[in-house]
């Protein structure tokens, strides 16, 4: 049997003062010897006005670490007293500190809360929906009475100038051509930026205010019909993906292996198609779900270059939700991959534009090899309204 589960509190941490546009590339640090042509094409395109990074303004270096933004964010949900409750924390990013330890256990370590069930999931975007719904299952399953999930994202460590090279400006003539070449590897450090989100999940409503109770966490991959897309540590030979592990220092620096990369043709061909259109169909048949029953939609996506796409994608299907009941935050917090859901719901979730008996669906892809979750919440006020 399943118990209901319910969010009832949602915490964010955005470090240091929102950076514009035209401060980015001070802080991310200048490649080559001239500013980058292409990063007013970039920008224009995906829309993004401001965002955070850890990057300290005044000396230019990291003044968190992504356990440490994790923890932040978790401490706004929580006082210490009931930090030392959590039952289960699950914490995810794809850009951790290191490769061993796993993060979540790094989180962990600067909560200093007593030992508990601690997991960490790992992927791109989709990963922070792999931590909801484990979180979620947790506690409905009757194994904890609480549980913590968590995303966070520290992308300004990959986007640092240090680990890109000059060849950044011979492609600005091609984005004004075709501005999906955006998400060329080097000119994904005008796109990503830093942040965490946590939400509290427990077996009881707020008794005062605003719940959200989880109904359902579909999570589906496409990665039998694709290769990668999206890949970093690693170098692509014709489909098939070389880890760093299987290469030497020398070839690591000379490929710029750590570098994020982005297969832009194979993304843009199949992103709506595949992540909107075949995963929507297939889940709606399962939970028989209709757009005009939706209050508030909630997509993640990378650039506003896709929001027309999106809507587009979801007519074809028969589910066109009207931009009115749209909520995304892109273009004021930036693109912060697994944090970006939970920055999302946050800011709703404050908003006071809920409504008890509303229903909201979220949507996150990820490129890296064709993933997609959609997830289904009601919004409860108060226990009476569960009895």
């Amino acid at each position: 049997m399943v118990n209901p589960v319910y969010i009832t509190r949602i915490s964010t941490c955005l470090p240091h003062d929102p950076v514009s546009n035209e401060q980015m590339e001070a802080r991310l640090g200048q490649v080559g010897d001239r500013p980058s042509r292409a990063r007013s094409i970039v920008l224009r395109r995906n829309g993004i006005r401001q965002r955070h990074y850890v990057i300290d303004p005044l000396t230019g270096k990291p003044s968190m670490t992504n356990a440490q933004l994790s923890a932040e964010a978790i401490r706004g949900l929580v006082g210490p007293a009931e930090l030392q409750d959590i039952q289960c924390l699950v914490a995810a990013t794809s850009s951790p500190d290191q490769t061993l330890p796993g993060h979540a256990v790094m989180v962990h370590g600067e909560l200093g809360n007593p030992p508990c069930e601690v997991v960490t999931t790992a992927g791109i975007c989709l990963c922070g929906v792999s931590a909801l719904k484990y979180a979620w299952l947790n506690v409905a399953s009757g194994e904890s009475r609480n549980a913590v999930a968590c995303g966070s994202e520290v992308a300004s460590a990959l986007m640092h100038a240090r680990n890109f090279t000059a060849e950044i400006d011979s492609a600005a003539e091609d984005l004004e051509r075709s501005p999906e070449l955006a998400f060329e590897k080097d000119f994904l450090r005008w796109m990503l930026s830093d942040g965490a989100g946590a939400v509290w999940l427990e077996d009881r409503p707020n008794p005062n205010g605003l719940s959200l109770r989880i109904d359902w966490i579909d999570i589906l991959s496409f990665a039998d019909q694709f290769p990668a897309c999206m890949y970093a540590g690693a170098h692509m030979e014709g489909e098939q993906l070389v880890g760093w592990s299987c290469m030497s220092a020398q070839e690591r620096n000379r490929r710029s292996v750590m570098a994020i990369k982005q297969n832009v043709k194979l993304l843009n061909e199949n992103i709506v198609e595949v992540t909107v259109e075949q995963a929507l169909q297939r889940i709606r048949r399962r939970r028989d779900i209709r757009a005009e029953d939706i209050d508030w939609f909630l997509p993640h996506y990378s650039s506003e270059f896709f929001r027309d796409r999106l809507a587009e994608g979801l007519a074809r299907i028969g589910f066109a939700i009207p931009l009115q009941r749209w909520f995304t935050n892109l273009t004021r917090k930036g693109n912060t991959g697994a944090a970006s859901f939970f920055i999302m719901l946050d800011e709703l979730f404050h908003s006071g534009q809920l409504r008890a008996g509303q229903r909201l669906l979220g949507y996150v892809p990820e490129s890296g090899r064709f993933s997609s979750a959609f997830l289904h919440m009601t919004v409860v006020q108060g226990v009476s309204d569960e009895a």
